[in-house]
């Protein structure tokens, strides 16, 4: 059943890919801001209604929890979490880093996933038991063991400061050989394939990173957070390393 469940996530979420293409880099994809000061455009809309009618029409009576529209009600053991558009402010600035984030939790464990990356064309997926994907190659993480050789990617650092968590962000960067920003789920996906060794957030809610438990699982590394708690994050601090810098990046950050 997991495989079913796989390659719908990969279907659906290449087509709703293929959707924010016809917005990407054109005056449609001019912003609008929420209340809480995060854009959204009619992309990031129309995209996360597509996906929901395709579970609808697939899955009928599984739940739903999308950033744009909101739960679904209802008791189901099947739950699927929806980012349309994850890194809009990319999406918003021509930057091809944006990705369409699709997962499926079943019985509180989240067991499928796939991030989407449609400008630059990379599929990232896994599903419990059937290993991790990328572009239909297996995913795997780096085996470097030193921190000073790890690249570590990160989203806006003045978001560590804002979310308490400036002297943590410090030292972790201090202590790394490169840092690269502008990443949002992009970072993950260069962790879960061996291109860097740390992504890191200070916040998260659940549908920004909804594929990524099953998929480090898959790739042998590590994601939860920065205490080592493994699995799906909403609301809290989110981290991705590769299994043999896992024990020291979690020291650093709760030293």
């Amino acid at each position: 059943m997991l495989p079913d469940f796989l390659r719908f996530a990969e279907t659906t979420a290449r087509e709703a890919g293929a959707l924010t293409l016809e917005y990407f880099l054109t005056d449609a994809a001019r912003p609008e801001f929420k209340a809480d000061d995060t854009p959204v455009t009619v992309a990031d809309r129309r995209a996360e209604e597509l996906i929901r009618q395709r579970i609808a029409e697939t899955f009928p009576g599984h739940e739903i929890v999308g950033e744009e529209f909101g739960a679904s009600s209802g008791d189901s053991r099947y739950r699927w979490f929806i980012d349309p558009i994850d890194g809009t402010k990319s999406f918003t600035h021509g930057v091809p880093l944006y990705g369409v984030l699709l997962a499926l939790e079943i019985d509180g464990r989240v067991e499928v996933g796939c991030a989407h990356f449609p400008a630059l064309k990379e599929t990232l997926s896994a599903a419990t038991g059937c290993g991790a994907w990328w572009n239909g190659k297996p995913a795997r993480v780096s085996e470097v063991a030193e921190l000073d050789r790890a690249v570590c990617a990160h989203i806006d650092t003045a978001y560590f400061g804002k979310n308490g968590k400036g002297a943590k962000w410090e030292r972790l960067q201090k202590a790394v050989y490169y840092n690269a920003g502008w990443c949002d789920a992009y970072g993950y996906l260069l962790v879960a394939t061996g291109r860097a060794e740390i992504m890191l957030d200070p916040v998260m809610a659940v549908w920004d990173c909804g594929p990524f438990p099953p998929i480090f699982r898959e790739a042998g590394g590590y994601f939860g957070d920065w205490s080592g708690n493994e699995g799906r994050i909403d609301g809290g601090e989110a981290l991705a390393t590769n299994a043999a810098l896992r024990d020291e990046v979690v020291a650093l950050l709760q030293g």
